[in-house]
């Protein structure tokens, strides 16, 4: 069973976040794992919840009873791995368990006595130590997180509510906001959407008043477990295991990007979202506590390993400093009067409380222990600044002499002399280079692929300036070969497949060749960096031409089945007509592209293969992919290419509409249950066209296409057809009955399902 429901009181409005209001009832499987007075709790002895899914007991982080840290928790009792969602003595471990207890006094409260005797928590709130489930301060309650994935102590990342109430924030060391869920708005909080397009969690109420504040909600999927959770590493995450799974998998994270917290690093680090390990200390400087460090702590920062001269008083030795490029700026600087980048320097050396600073139309400084939130930022990005950083001059030697102003004049003289070198080499190799380009990047009758070097793709997409998008699995730069041919080059996230692994995928993607699949023309791997290299599509993605156009180009009719057929082609090519079969399992208007005809081409297939386990996370979190999805990617059951179906279905919807699936809150204007109404009375179907058409629209392929959608999305994959038989109802071989409505579309016409709702958002519900 997952969570049902959550009724807490308190100061916390957000109490659905504190998972210790799943009460264990304290009712157990055997007498002598029952407290009661003289039978307390203690060694490896268990409290069972009545319907078995949570456990109470003694519990090391990691499983290592070597570690000498014990703790009273609660966990998920049937999952095969441990998973914490509450701690009683977070920061006050018990060495030995056997000799340890959970009591139960005559006065009801409950505390826990080490192996000495001494008290180390309890529920009497006058006595002990920090509050099991929150921190309090002012009679207001927040949710630490852990201070680390192996150490339950409370950390300096907090969730409490904002000043007034009307919202909620992530704080580092209690004043120092970094997120907020912005303002509640009856439903959810207007900064968090995904608590309304959400598969697990349904009917979120907020009652609020002079003596209470709190939330209830029911579960959509009866079958999953979902649990909010304040990570170490300062992010707010949902997470869900449903049916079948194996693991946990993300729903949503805020903020989304790790480097967005606050102090994550800790001073004197830089957060590098391109590289592992995430935080790295500056040059010259080093992990404060090496074995937090260690255990994905880095709240400590770095220290450094060398003294500045001027707070040791070294004769004659003056400070350097050592550039940092392309840098987001510390937060909090302070800002002093300076007229240009030398006068900065200068008024920096002259303090000796100045670590840092950085001209941009004025001098900023940073003091010491100051430097929180350094961010090293994407190469494609190009946006960010230059910061120099003071280190003691042993640390850089005077052939490396890191001074600001030194370094632009250097850079330019040797700017000038390497750009003359270039002009020579590049006279005298021009023609053999362009010859050899040509060879290399032309197109082979063999159909194989071209492999790239990381430079090439540099190069080809001018460092990568011109993005074309971005998705859950990575970004996509347009670029020109040297032989003037377009491509369109993927760099793919956060891949952990070996290069032999991935080589071997991208080669069999890369046999697949139909004229509605986009072409993979090539790949790139290199280090930890993974590139595909696809044919350019120059009327780009079917999104951009349904959603961001203006009237003047509306696309017709006339494309849009075009379209709509094409699509379903290159489907039944992937299902039915490939060596082994091809499941898409990401089938949405940004993955269907154009090319100069505009014939729509499918793109991203095979990214599931390549991805493997992690495809189904990211999938299930990405914004502006949920909506497509079928209700057994949910249920977790197994996936098979009508889940493929079900997602055309969803994209045929926004073909006829020119509406998105997630627009409405309101059952009437979305559009999939106007449509399958229409379909199952017999309506009108022009009704159901998009009105920028005006009318202009063969009626009898409306009705098909209408029909055959809400086929697709029936929530039973048997009742879905095969993308063949869609091509074919397409084309008029076929004609195609009156489909059923939809049983989610039913049961939200009657007002009764909570699963539905979040269906309505664009969200695929369980199965009954």
């Amino acid at each position: 069973m997952g969570f049902s429901r959550i009724l807490r009181p308190s100061c916390l409005s957000l109490s659905f976040l504190i998972l210790l209001s799943f009460s264990l009832n304290l009712h157990c499987s055997t007498g002598s794992e029952t407290i009661s007075l003289g039978r307390p709790l203690s060694g490896n002895q268990t409290l069972i919840s009545p319907q078995g899914n949570f456990a109470l007991g003694f519990f090391t982080p990691g499983g290592s009873s070597s570690s000498g840290r014990h703790y009273i928790g609660i966990w998920y009792n049937k999952l095969p791995d441990q998973t914490i969602v509450w701690v009683a003595n977070r920061d006050r471990p018990v060495s030995d368990p056997t000799r340890s207890s959970l009591n139960l006094s005559r006065d009801g409260n409950l505390a826990l006595l080490d192996e000495s005797g001494n008290t180390v928590w309890s529920t009497n709130s006058t006595s002990m130590v920090s509050n099991s489930t929150a921190a309090i301060s002012n009679a207001k309650q927040v949710l630490a997180s852990w201070r680390s994935p192996l150490n339950p102590a409370p950390s300096q990342f907090t969730l409490g509510p904002s000043q007034n109430g009307s919202s909620h924030e992530l704080l580092w060391n209690g004043s120092q906001m970094y997120w907020t869920s912005g303002v509640w708005n009856g439903r959810i909080f207007s900064l968090v959407p995904e608590l309304q397009l959400n598969y697990y969690v349904t009917n979120m109420t907020r009652i609020s008043n002079d003596k209470e504040d709190y939330f209830t909600y029911d579960s959509a999927v009866p079958s999953a477990f979902t649990r909010f959770v304040v990570e170490s590493s300062g992010q707010l995450k949902q997470y869900v295991w449903g049916r079948n799974f194996t693991s946990w998998t993300l729903f949503w994270t805020r903020p989304t990007q790790q480097c967005q917290v606050y102090a994550f690093c800790g001073v004197a680090s830089i957060c590098n979202l391109q590289d592992e390990p995430l935080c790295v200390c500056i040059d010259g400087f080093g992990p404060k506590h090496q074995r937090d460090w260690d255990l994905g702590d880095h709240s400590g920062g770095c220290v450094r390993k060398t003294p500045l001269n001027c707070t040791n008083n070294a004769v004659g030795e003056v400070d350097k400093f050592r550039t940092l490029p392309n840098m987001q700026y510390p937060s909090n600087p302070e800002s002093w009067p300076s007229g240009n980048l030398q006068e900065c320097e200068s008024l920096c050396l002259a303090n000796c409380s100045c670590d840092a600073f950085a001209y941009d139309n004025g001098c900023l400084i940073w003091r010491r222990d100051h430097m929180f939130n350094l961010q090293q930022l994407l190469e494609a990005e190009r946006v960010g600044k230059d910061i120099h950083v003071r280190v003691a001059s042993s640390e850089i030697p005077s052939i490396e002499d890191n001074s600001a102003v030194k370094k632009s004049g250097f850079l330019t003289l040797s700017a000038a002399g390497l750009l003359l070198l270039v002009i020579l080499w590049r006279r005298s190799n021009n023609a053999s280079a362009a010859a050899a380009a040509d060879d290399k990047y032309e197109p082979r009758d063999d159909n194989s692929l071209s492999f790239f070097n990381y430079k090439e793709l540099k190069t080809a997409t001018k460092n990568f300036s011109e993005k074309l998008g971005e998705g859950g699995f990575g970004a996509v730069y347009k670029g020109t070969l040297l032989n003037s041919t377009l491509i369109a080059v993927k760099q793919l996230k956060s891949l952990q497949q070996s290069e032999k692994q991935f080589m071997a995928e991208v080669k069999t993607i890369g046999t697949i060749q139909h004229i509605n699949l986009v072409r993979l023309r090539g790949f790139s791997v290199e280090s930890s960096k993974r590139f595909l290299v696809y044919e350019y599509m120059p009327n780009g993605s079917l999104e951009s031409l349904l959603f961001h156009q203006t009237t003047a180009t509306t696309l017709s009719w006339r494309f849009r089945y075009q379209i709509a057929a094409g699509s379903a082609r290159g489907l039944a090519y992937l299902h039915e007509d490939c060596r082994d079969c091809i499941i898409h399992c990401d089938i949405k208007p940004d993955n269907i592209l154009l090319d100069s005809e505009y014939n729509p081409k499918v793109a991203d297939l095979g990214l599931a293969k390549i991805f493997g386990r992690e495809f189904s996370r990211v999938l299930t979190t990405m914004r502006g992919t949920r909506g497509y999805l079928a209700p057994e990617w949910i249920s977790g059951e197994a996936i098979t290419p009508k889940a493929d179906v079900f997602s055309y279905g969803m994209l045929l919807c926004e073909i006829i509409s020119g509406r998105r699936n997630t627009d409405s809150s309101e059952v009437d204007s979305y559009f999939p249950f106007e449509l399958a109404s229409a379909v199952s009375r017999g309506g009108d179907v022009a009704s159901l066209l998009d009105d920028k058409l005006e009318g202009n629209a063969d009626m009898e392929e409306v009705g098909r296409a209408c029909r055959v959608a809400c086929w697709c999305i029936q929530d039973n994959e048997k009742d879905r057809p095969t993308m063949r038989q869609v091509v074919q109802i397409l084309d008029g071989v076929c004609e195609v009955n009156t489909p059923a409505v939809p049983r989610f579309l039913e049961r939200y016409a009657e007002g009764s399902s909570a699963a539905t709702m979040n269906y309505l958002q664009g969200m695929s519900s369980s199965k009954e």
